[in-house]
């Protein structure tokens, strides 16, 4: 296996070789058939493939030889061609001797359709450097009948002509498809028409605007094809997709999992930042790959709660065999599993509070919230019009009613999450209250739109003001003051597309404006992720911009961040440092609130994998969450919503 200096694990670089930290390390463990290296997040992790890809563009160039990639679509890459662009611009990188062959195609798509990925590789690569337009293959969606199979065979020929891809760059789906192998796909299959699965028209619904205008047919290269290149990275990010990366690289080789086939490249990393890796036994279990752990409090709570639910015991219950058969023997040499599972107890039962603005003249001590001062001024910074309620809807109330001085801040319009349908008949009723050419303007864009055409401007802010509306209805139902709600509609997000703008200095001096005018001794914010569409993601890092450049204030020094979940993912039971208990009233309640947003019922756009909506996956979620808790031996509660503090002398 021959892997580049950049992408070696810290073990296996010489002393003299500076390059990445990776979060964890390869081992040839009975587990891992794949190598693989995990970064600390996906932008540095980018950074190096991109560098390996310009080491080995350059290698070709003093060779006076052609260097052939195969290129991938979708999030993943995004930021590999933004580095090749910068490196170009900026360092002279010259892809006058690339020749380039894409994975694959939508089936049928036109070539200037915006979701087609002849249009998505121009966007982002092609339009920004010095490569030939000739050297650039592409799958063709316009291709139909007779001619797929001639053309399928010419696209591996001229690949062949080529000498080969000298490197392929992959991403992953959740079925395991590698380009669009779905599962089932052969060993030996080359480029070929195929049939897409199910859930991975529904992951490519969102750029769609819904799953009933995702194509159901693709071009591909075959699972051949890209084991033919001399080296392969593939590149995962995320929790949402941990579970197949764990399948991939730990699992049987199998037509169900196509990407296993991976494992017989000799030449092939899985390139990772923590959310992918996460399911990874080395990771997630790592006591039972290294019996010589150093047991830190987070993975003694980590491996606890785990070995609860292997045996099924609660924490109290749990006895030296348990611990010496579950591959915890070292654990146990430091202390007794009595007063480990004492101490356990205590640390969970130490997060549970119905106070989540702190309890007024209590010893704090063992509480996740101050005392003091009594009554806090918070903001709830929510990502879309709707998180608030679906992820923190049961503590914004007890926030609320406990008297706290509440803010809630709509960091973005949410205006592309309302279909067209709903927006003609607010249009329709608006003109028939108030007859005005611009109602009608707007009657008219609408039915006027063709698939892959954007909103006009009017279209947008009209969808735009009916997500306020309901935002409105929601926080009025829970008791909050109008003014105490606040609509950012930060400019990266207002492209009128799926695809948003990187992070602005705008953004950042937007948040920071609301920061310093409301003053907060908490602030809430989405923790979540493995968002979707990754609007979660930029919307907390304008949130840690923010609070980074503030530090200096004197109010910052009394401000403590909280992070939520969205409607996707909850936090591990030892990552939770605050727990909320509902009662069924509040249950109730939080699903009311929810109810208030309509245009994201029945329908939703952005609806995932998960056919139910939202407010029945976050009771659902909650409930969840209590009953681990009364399974590890503690209180009993209806539901229950987690939150993880973000310390900023940890990042």
């Amino acid at each position: 296996m021959t892997i580049p200096a950049t992408l070696l694990p810290a073990t296996q670089k010489s002393k003299n070789d500076i390059g990445f930290k990776p979060v964890g390390q390869f081992e040839e463990t009975r587990f891992e058939k794949i190598h693989n290296v995990i970064f600390d997040d996906s932008n540095t992790a980018s950074i190096k493939v991109a560098e390996e890809i310009a080491t080995l563009i350059r290698k070709k160039q003093k060779a006076d030889k052609t260097c052939v990639l195969g290129l991938a679509t979708g999030s993943s890459p995004i930021r590999v061609y933004e580095e090749l662009v910068r490196m170009h611009k900026e360092e002279g990188l010259s892809f006058s001797n690339v020749v380039t062959f894409n994975l694959d195609e939508y089936l049928p798509m036109e070539k200037d359709n915006r979701q087609s990925y002849w249009y998505f590789m121009h966007e982002h690569l092609f339009n920004h450097i010095d490569i030939p337009k000739e050297n650039v293959h592409i799958p063709d969606g316009t291709i139909t009948g007779d001619q797929v199979l001639e053309y399928c065979l010419a696209y591996e020929k001229r690949i062949r002509e080529f000498g080969g891809l000298d490197f392929q760059l992959l991403g992953i789906g959740r079925t395991g498809h590698i380009g669009f192998n779905e599962p089932g796909s052969h060993y030996n299959s080359g480029t070929r028409v195929i049939t897409l699965d199910h859930i991975t028209r529904v992951d490519a619904a969102p750029s769609f605007l819904g799953i009933d205008h995702v194509p159901r047919k693709a071009i591909t290269m075959g699972i051949a094809t890209v084991r033919s290149a001399k080296r392969i990275v593939l590149l995962g990010w995320g929790q949402n997709k941990a579970e197949i990366i764990k399948k991939t690289v730990e699992g049987e080789i199998s037509s169900h999992v196509p990407a296993t086939y991976l494992q017989q490249h000799k030449n092939c990393t899985f390139v990772l930042d923590t959310g992918a890796g996460s399911e990874l036994t080395r990771n997630k279990t790592p006591w039972l790959v290294d019996e010589s752990l150093e047991w830190t409090k987070n993975l003694t709570a980590k491996a606890v709660v785990w070995l609860c639910g292997e045996t099924g015991k609660s924490i109290l219950s749990l006895t030296d065999k348990d611990y010496n058969d579950n591959g915890m023997s070292g654990l146990l040499a430091q202390q007794d599993s009595y007063d480990l599972n004492i101490k356990m107890f205590n640390r969970l039962q130490h997060t549970i509070t119905g106070w989540p603005g702190g309890k007024p003249n209590a010893d704090d001590t063992n509480r996740p919230e101050r005392a003091e001062p009594a009554k806090k001024r918070v903001i709830i910074f929510s990502p879309h019009p709707d998180d608030d309620v679906i992820s923190m809807g049961g503590t914004f109330d007890r926030l609320v009613e406990q008297g706290h001085e509440v803010h809630v801040v709509y960091q973005t319009s949410g205006n592309i999450a309302v279909s067209d349908t709903d927006a003609l008949r607010y249009a329709e009723i608006s003109k028939r209250i108030n007859p005005s050419t611009e109602a009608q303007t707007i009657i008219d864009s609408i039915k006027a739109k063709k698939e892959s055409s954007f909103d006009t401007i009017e279209v947008r802010k009209l969808k735009g003001n009916i997500r306020r509306g309901e935002s409105y209805a929601a926080t009025r139902y829970v008791g909050l003051k109008d003014e105490n709600v606040y609509f950012l509609d930060l400019p990266f997000y207002e492209t009128g597309t799926i695809k948003k703008n990187n992070l602005s200095e705008e953004d950042i001096e937007i948040m920071m404006d609301i920061i310093i005018k409301v003053k907060p001794h908490q602030i809430y914010a989405a923790g979540d992720l493995a968002d979707p569409h990754g609007t979660h993601k930029v919307c907390l890092d304008a949130v840690l911009g923010a609070m980074k450049r503030l530090q200096s204030e004197k109010f910052m020094k009394d401000c403590w961040l909280w992070l939520y979940r969205g409607a996707w993912h909850e936090w591990d039971i030892n990552e939770i440092e605050m727990a909320v208990p509902m009662s069924p009233d509040q249950v109730l309640k939080k699903r009311y609130a929810i109810f208030c947003h309509q245009s994201q019922k029945d329908g939703v756009m952005f609806q995932g994998d998960d056919s139910r909506e939202f407010w029945m996956r976050a009771e659902e979620r909650n409930r969840d969450t209590a009953q681990k808790y009364r399974a590890l031996g503690l209180s009993d509660y209806a539901a229950m919503e987690a939150f993880v503090r973000y310390k900023f002398d940890q990042a």
